[in-house]
């Protein structure tokens, strides 16, 4: 799958990177997140998850081929 991740994130991934993942859902690949960058994990915890463009809730099933958006809050001025 391809992960492409916004604003704070860009400072524990790459902007865009492939993940091979038996991750079923989203929540099992926020889990996944976190282990391959612990430092993440709070950030993750705040995060909002899209599939395809379209905002997904934690038990949403994902597939390998899935091209997924991981959004953290954000403020703006």
């Amino acid at each position: 799958m391809t992960i492409e991740v916004f604003a704070v994130l860009k400072d524990y991934f790459d902007k865009e990177f492939q993940l091979l993942s038996s991750a079923k859902n989203i929540s099992e690949l926020k889990q996944q997140l976190v282990l391959q960058n612990p430092e993440a994990k709070n950030v993750l915890e705040l995060c909002r998850f899209a599939v395809h463009d379209e905002f997904v809730d934690q038990n949403f099933t994902i597939n390998p081929n899935d091209s997924i958006s991981v959004i953290p809050p954000s403020s703006g001025g």
